[in-house]
């Protein structure tokens, strides 16, 4: 991932030595040929042996002698990096929340009920074990429409934004039936509100706010650029403070046309807007220093807006109909900052690009395995069950 790349070049300029950990799939990540990166290691993937991942861990922290563990994992991992904060208390401090919160936050629902609680705003959000709960509710009472989105991880339906109710009855009947909604996999039915979405990442030390970053945002975002939303910067100081966390907290956001913002879900994980931070000297400290900041650090005024070269391509290319499609690409290639590529590391690029993602397609071709789409941002194929 971009993001555990970024990271480790912030602790590496800071004078740190920075190891790498995988799991055996990718073993080929570009990110390991990274000057940044001192040792490379892969253990197993958590979701299959997790004791064997958690002493994976133990044993690369006591090898290298580790201070500090930073996850940056996917949405399926976040809960076994929880164990791991644990499992490696004696050896190392992780910077990370428990499990029981890690699950509370994830948990789309629960995160709701959470941010309520602290007299924060979130749409109305519901709980959905069985479709026919959708078929029943009232929604002639509703002012705005809903949508329904998966509370465990699922990398395909999260994009479906399918408005509730549909025209009729039976558009509705047939599209709630489709999705896999059950009392071990619930769903959670949320008020959908019009406005703008905003994503945020968080770095945060005992309920302080350490780094923050807020972007515009969307479905499938690989493009950030720092904005200034004093009311979402508020709401977050807000929840971490009253929830006294620990580690990375991501966000997404909705601000109406009005002003009002809402919290649409939380995700205690590295954010890709991290990538902003590529030029800034503190961030390392932010993980580190023991002592409170006076203020969260922020991207420098200097930092251009960070994408994803072979994304920009790909949609310049589809677009060449368009002038000014082609123009809008072009300002942002040429007035932006690729999120891996540097001068001074240039490996990583190449080797994600060049050999990472090209073994990921030939290894699915080869298993006769689908996909949905290629995200450079995470290095992964886009696919059904996919982590």
């Amino acid at each position: 991932m971009t993001k555990a790349l970024q990271l480790a070049r912030s602790f590496y300029m800071a004078g740190h030595r920075v190891v790498l950990v995988e799991t055996h799939k990718y073993w080929l990540v570009g990110h390991r040929y990274s000057w940044a990166v001192d040792r490379f290691y892969t253990i197993p993937d958590p979701k299959q042996d997790t004791q064997g991942y958690l002493q994976g861990l133990l044993d690369i922290a006591q090898k290298e002698q580790i201070d500090l563990y930073v996850p940056v994992c996917s949405p399926v991992a976040s809960y076994y990096d929880a164990l791991a904060k644990e499992f490696l208390a004696q050896q190392c401090e992780v910077f990370h929340e428990d499990a029981k919160t890690v699950q509370q936050l994830d948990d789309k629902y629960q995160f709701a009920q959470a941010a309520t609680d602290l007299g924060l705003s979130v749409p109305k959000s519901f709980k959905i074990t069985h479709p026919q709960q959708v078929l029943d509710f009232d929604f002639s009472k509703e002012i705005h429409p809903y949508i329904i989105k998966s509370i465990p991880y699922d990398s395909v339906n999260r994009l479906n934004l399918t408005k509730l109710p549909c025209a009729t009855r039976q558009d509705t009947e047939m599209f709630v039936n489709s999705l896999p909604i059950s009392e071990t996999k619930p769903w959670v039915m949320q008020e959908f509100i019009t406005g703008q979405e905003y994503c945020v990442h968080s770095t945060v030390k005992n309920g302080e706010l350490r780094v923050y970053c807020c972007c515009e945002s969307s479905a499938f975002q690989v493009n950030y650029e720092a904005v200034d939303i004093p009311e979402i910067k508020q709401w977050v100081t807000q929840f971490v403070q009253g929830m006294k966390l620990t580690g990375q907290m991501s966000f997404d956001f909705i601000r109406t046309p009005t002003g009002e913002v809402y919290a649409i879900e939380c995700n205690p994980r590295t954010h890709s807007a991290i990538t902003l931070f590529y030029n800034h000297p503190d961030l390392a400290k932010a993980y580190l220093d023991p002592e409170p900041f006076s203020e969260p650090l922020q991207p420098l005024s200097s930092a251009h807006p960070t994408y994803w070269t072979y994304h920009e391509l790909w949609r310049l290319v589809t677009h060449l109909s368009s002038p000014k499609e082609v123009a809008y690409r072009l300002g942002i290639l040429f007035g932006g900052k690729d999120a891996i590529f540097s001068w001074n590391d240039p490996l990583p690029f190449l080797m994600v690009h060049g050999w990472q993602i090209p073994l990921l397609l030939l290894g699915n071709l080869r298993q006769g395995k689908d996909w949905i789409r290629i995200d450079f941002n995470i290095g992964k194929l886009v696919q059904m069950g996919g982590d």
